[in-house]
């Protein structure tokens, strides 16, 4: 998922923009969680990025992503880009 979420609406407020986007997130990583692993991967890792627009987004742990939203919400964003990239992750033995 790449995407510009707008925090802007004429009707919508926008606490429930912000609810409205981390369902939308949230409902991404549990569809890509799904999906059939790869013989040799152990899970589903994640890419994120985040920032005001795509040229100035930086890489994001995917535990984050809510904080960041209710980041952009306080500073009172009209917009804000992020990226999350499903890849076969790999446990590391001890």
């Amino acid at each position: 998922m790449k995407k510009t979420f707008k925090l802007t609406h004429p009707k919508i407020k926008v606490a429930r923009l912000v609810e409205a986007i981390k369902h939308e997130v949230r409902k991404y990583l549990k569809r890509e969680r799904r999906k059939n692993l790869p013989k040799d991967a152990d899970f589903w890792d994640f890419d994120c990025r985040y920032g005001d627009d795509e040229s100035s987004s930086q890489v994001i742990h995917v535990s984050d992503i809510d904080k960041f939203i209710n980041q952009a919400e306080l500073k009172q964003l009209e917009s804000f880009y992020l990226e999350i990239l499903a890849k076969p992750g790999y446990r590391k033995k001890r």
